[in-house]
């Protein structure tokens, strides 16, 4: 059996009394063990959150170039596009009767 050792770093902070009473109410009514296990969940929830928010835009931005790229720099269409719009006209002709 092996044992994986996880490296640790270490995070100091300094509160307010009322800081750190208001803190501790929270983790209390969420069901936290301590302030640290708080401290932590509560951080790494709000990370999550701005990662995800920042990749999206991200995304939606380069989405977005692509997109006017395509419009502003349409590509010929290729011959199997060019047979299926033969096929669909053909289609809708024989179908349209």
């Amino acid at each position: 059996m092996t044992t994986t050792i996880k490296k640790q770093a270490r995070f100091d902070t300094r509160l307010s009394i009322e800081q750190k009473q208001y803190f501790e109410k929270a983790a209390y009514l969420g069901g936290f063990r301590n302030l640290t296990d708080f401290i932590i969940h509560t951080a790494k929830e709000k990370a999550k959150q701005i990662i995800k928010e920042n990749e999206q835009i991200i995304m939606s931005e380069r989405d977005g170039k692509v997109f006017f790229d395509a419009i502003a720099h349409p590509k010929k269409p290729s011959k199997t596009l060019k047979n299926a719009l033969k096929d669909y006209n053909t289609f809708v002709a024989n179908n349209s009767k």
